[in-house]
């Protein structure tokens, strides 16, 4: 990215990538020995999906009231607090796995208070980047974030984060409840938001304004919907994936963190170029081209028993993926006025995590019903049709360039 594009950019959003970049680490060995850990506790695919199900389970039930908290109060000190909790959570699920004391109980109730941070932290995230970063940096600054997840996250710290739990279980989560303590100090040196004056009202008539907001929105409602019935199929296919990888393709645990760790090559390639394909194509298009690499994705893993082809097919997707997470972003960011911003992601995560909850759900069964490619067949067919049926309905309205919010 050029200097003059880096310095525009501005301290505050330098603190929040900062902040990103410490989190992705620990994050990255927690999303990668957590279903490892998951798996030396059961080997029923029902109950495996279920960790997933438990630590998304909040998205459904907090996401529209977390959206109209973080619209009330500052999100600076919000993620802070969030970030400290959650440092504590896995704290302790280090020392319950150090002291041999763990179960899937207790991994089951930390997963699901994780996921509750999860709903306030990352949403009131997503509502603090337009108010540091100018409505036509935003797409540079997203594709930031998002390449220094896939290095950090995806690259570095997943095959990291493997090799460490098959060598003591407990470092991975610590390492993650370090990394929390080390961002939310970061985020606490950014200055504070001001949020815009609230009409007074309680927070369900908060959530009524975002939600009759995203409904007059035609362009951003069937964007939103798209994601959310397309995240079914995807959480269906890989709900069981650590049995897919190993008992399918063949391999062990650092094996799986290394296949894992494919999408990085593919992400870095997405974020290095979304920014100008955006510019170029528009978000539509690339939004078209998305869906069908994504129904491409999962007949490759339906019939592949090689992990190679299985690792070339994810680094492929992961170019899409990432691509389709800065157009998303930034579409949402021009468009959302900010006093809105929470509320809309509230709606947004609601129906992306309905999505991936019925997903997981869904995958777990066909797992244990068609065997572990059963998902992947179906997840082919379902985005068959989600394609056919959203293409037309991903118009040019999206293409918008100019935010719709106050400052």
């Amino acid at each position: 990215m050029p200097a003059s594009v880096t310095a525009r950019l501005g301290a505050d959003f330098h603190k929040l990538w900062g902040a990103s970049a410490v989190s992705n680490l620990g994050d990255g060995f927690g999303a990668v020995a957590a279903p490892l850990l998951v798996a030396t506790l059961t080997t029923d695919p029902v109950s495996i999906a279920g960790a997933g199900l438990v630590q998304q389970l909040p998205w459904l039930l907090f996401a529209l009231l977390s959206g109209a908290i973080s619209d009330r109060i500052d999100r600076r000190r919000l993620i802070v607090v969030v970030d400290l909790a959650r440092a504590l959570l896995v704290g302790v699920l280090a020392v319950a796995i150090a002291t041999d004391t763990v179960s899937l109980a207790l991994l089951y109730c930390l997963l699901f208070m994780l996921g509750a941070g999860e709903t306030l932290a990352d949403t009131a995230a997503a509502g603090r980047l337009p108010a540091v970063v100018a409505p036509d940096l935003l797409a540079q600054a997203n594709a930031r974030l998002g390449l220094t997840f896939s290095v950090i996250n995806m690259w570095l710290a997943k095959p990291l984060g493997a090799y460490l739990f098959a060598t003591a279980a407990a470092v991975p989560f610590g390492v993650n409840a370090a990394a929390f303590v080390l961002a939310a100090w970061i985020a606490a040196t950014m200055r504070p938001y001001s949020s815009p004056p609230r009409v007074p009202g309680g927070l369900l008539g908060d959530i009524r304004e975002g939600v009759d907001w995203i409904r007059r929105h035609g362009p951003l409602r069937v964007l939103m919907v798209t994601m959310g019935l397309v995240q079914i199929p995807f959480c269906a296919a890989f709900a069981t994936f650590v049995l897919y990888a190993r008992e399918r393709l063949g391999l062990g645990e650092i094996g799986f963190g290394l296949l894992v760790s494919t999408h990085a090559a593919g992400a870095m390639v997405g974020a290095a170029g979304a920014a100008r394909l955006e510019r170029r194509f528009g978000a539509a298009a690339l939004l078209r081209a998305g869906l069908l690499i994504e129904t491409a994705t999962h007949l490759v893993l339906a019939l592949t028993t090689s992990a190679w082809v299985a690792g070339v097919a994810l680094a492929l997707f992961s170019v899409h993926a990432t691509i389709w997470g800065v157009v998303v972003s930034t579409v949402k960011a021009r468009l959302v006025p900010d006093v809105l911003q929470g509320r809309i992601a509230g709606v947004h995560n609601l129906l992306d995590f309905t999505g991936v909850a019925a997903g997981t759900v869904l995958g777990g069964f066909l797992a244990r019903w068609t065997g572990l490619t059963g998902p992947f067949w179906t997840a082919f067919g379902a985005m068959a049709v989600i394609t056919l049926v959203a293409w037309r309905r991903l118009d040019g309205a999206l293409d918008a360039g100019g935010p719709a919010r106050s400052r």
